[in-house]
């Protein structure tokens, strides 16, 4: 089977994470990125460690794990954009490729003639998408940007957390990782239109703006009612039972979805009359008489142990689950049935590296892992003989004027 992006080819000039996340996901799907790195330095997430990869004699090694977890499919090139040489290298591999893509700070790249306006009359048809804190337009357009500062200013840290708690971050950089997921889909759609139309285009794609975009129903909820969302910690602000649940022995999570689910919950629970108490029959009055129902609920989960729910609650398709550990998640019949564990032959360890899996499946052109995450410059001469036509003594030349 070929691959969805067979013969795309990416210029990455970015690094943290929504950047490389995006091109991560291109790479999955058969795209050829070139990781554009510093010389001697790279990424920043290589040192973003502990944990790092250990070989084959159990020696830690100077790969991080973060770094792992999002450059699997790419090669890795070392080039100095700050001097005259390394960008013209750079674009000279535009010149050979479809799209770049970039996280520098606002109006960065234009001091080495890397900014969108500098490549544009050459290469008209060029997808270039700017991943940045805040836009490339708008007051804070020159200010850095970082997951942390986008949930807190877009909203998101207000919904996270107990309600009599401290406003709390998502547990991952979910800003840089939606935003990576929007840069993504905008890169594919502006090369739908190149091949309609031929043009390139600039995309513009922030963190405020993709977690602002992210707040979704609870956002949309205030817009309607004028109304501030309130933290609801586990619970859904729109649906009811919807919530951590505590049993006998832990937690459990109950995802009462729709009206016929509760008749489901109380039949198997033994509480047939909750469902048929016009307090509780739909969902609309559920939250309305939540303050009565909820401690009712509580006291019945608490009755049994989580595994008794499970027993009684799943053959009867009504909605829950235990609340895994990350362990736990990657010994779930269905996670490795559905391949979200993967294990990659890594050129700097000599072992096999387990990863997470790509969540794309596609039929006729599904998802590859080609080669794990690169050494720092593993393919810097590969990729410069190959596509640039330069001879070794012309890299070692570049070597020694440390353009590359």
């Amino acid at each position: 089977m070929g691959t969805a992006l067979s013969g795309l080819r990416i210029v990455d000039l970015s690094r943290i994470l929504a950047g490389p996340f995006c091109t991560m996901i291109l790479a999955d799907l058969g795209a050829d990125v070139i990781k554009i790195e510093r010389p001697g330095e790279g990424d920043d997430t290589r040192s973003w460690g502990p944990p790092f990869l250990v070989n084959a004699n159990g020696d830690e090694t100077a790969e991080s794990a973060y770094f792992q977890s999002i450059n699997r499919n790419k090669r890795s090139v070392t080039v100095d954009i700050s001097s005259i040489e390394g960008a013209c290298l750079v674009r000279r591999l535009i010149a050979k490729s479809d799209v770049l893509v970039e996280n520098f700070k606002f109006g960065s790249l234009a001091k080495y003639g890397l900014a969108y306006e500098d490549l544009k009359p050459e290469f008209p048809g060029l997808v270039y998408c700017s991943i940045t804190g805040f836009g490339h337009t708008g007051p804070y357009a020159d200010q850095a940007g970082y997951d942390f500062l986008a949930q807190a200013l877009g909203g998101m840290m207000s919904l996270t957390g107990e309600p009599d708690g401290q406003p709390m971050k998502v547990g991952i950089g979910n800003a840089d990782l939606m935003t990576g997921m929007f840069a993504a889909v905008s890169i594919l759609a502006a090369l739908r239109h190149k091949d309609a139309n031929g043009e390139g285009q600039h995309i513009d794609i922030s963190l405020l703006d993709s977690q602002v975009a992210w707040l979704t129903y609870e956002a949309q909820n205030y817009l309607v009612s004028g109304k501030q969302p309130k933290r609801v910690g586990n619970a859904h602000p729109n649906i009811y039972p919807y919530d951590t649940f505590q049993t006998a022995d832990g937690y459990i999570v109950l995802t009462v979805g729709n009206d016929r689910q509760f008749v489901k919950f109380c039949q198997v629970a033994g509480i047939p009359e909750l469902a048929a108490d016009e307090r509780f029959a739909t969902n609309p009055q559920r939250l309305k008489n939540q303050a009565d129902l909820d401690p009712k609920l509580r006291e019945i989960m608490r009755a049994r142990g989580s595994q008794d729910w499970f027993d009684m609650l799943q053959p009867e398709h009504v909605p829950c689950s235990a609340v895994n550990s990350i362990p736990e998640v990657f010994c779930n019949e269905q996670v490795l049935a559905r391949g979200m564990r993967v294990e990659m032959e890594h050129p700097g360890t000599g072992t096999a590296v387990p990863m997470v899996g790509s969540p794309i499946k596609m039929s006729a052109s599904p998802s590859g892992y080609r080669y794990s995450a690169p050494i720092l410059g593993e393919h810097t001469e590969e990729v410069l003989a190959d596509l640039l036509d330069l001879s070794l003594q012309d890299i070692m030349d570049l070597r020694k004027r440390t353009a590359i």
